[in-house]
């Protein structure tokens, strides 16, 4: 069964923890939805401080929207994995 759209999605995103990792996460998203609000992101450092993981609540209008918020993250350098 598939989503329907428009939809709330949660996105996660890990990377190596950095001062600019959320900053730089945000900026790519926002290029896909502008209006997305800083406390729409919880975040989590792994337990020797290495990696962050970010949880980001987002608000998609279609697949096509999502597939390249995914695609914008995952051609990210500073980001490892983007589920």
């Amino acid at each position: 069964m598939g989503e329907t759209f428009p939809s709330d999605f949660i996105i996660k995103v890990f990377g190596l923890a950095s001062d600019d990792f959320e900053k730089t996460v945000l900026t790519l998203i926002r290029k896909h939805l502008p209006d997305i609000r800083e406390d729409a992101i919880k975040q989590r450092s792994s337990k020797d401080g290495k990696y962050l993981a970010l949880t980001i609540s987002v608000y998609v209008n279609s697949k096509e929207q999502l597939d390249e918020i995914y695609r914008e993250l995952t051609s990210n350098p500073q980001i490892i994995m983007a589920l």
